[in-house]
């Protein structure tokens, strides 16, 4: 096999494995899209009426009205609402 024919195959060979690689990334960069679509489905509220009840959460845990979980829980969910 003559030298120049090994590097056209060598060339090839990177040209197909930069295409599979990206494709791969694609894949994964859509996956990723279809996860955060689903995760934004969560209702949104006007940021100041999200942060007052984040406030309002804030001092509710720390009078003990509520416990922990049910703190991290609605803070999850006000903090979903918020859009970044």
């Amino acid at each position: 096999m003559s030298h120049a024919r090994f590097q056209k195959q060598q060339r090839e060979k990177a040209r197909r494995e930069k295409a599979a690689a990206k494709q791969e990334r694609r894949a994964v960069r859509a996956d990723a899209s279809v996860s955060d679509d689903e995760a934004v489905a969560a209702p949104s509220a006007p940021e100041p009426t999200v942060l007052a009840d984040l406030a309002r959460l804030h001092e509710q845990f720390a009078a003990d009205e509520i416990d922990f979980d049910a703190f991290e829980e609605r803070k999850q969910e006000l903090l979903a609402q918020l859009e970044v």
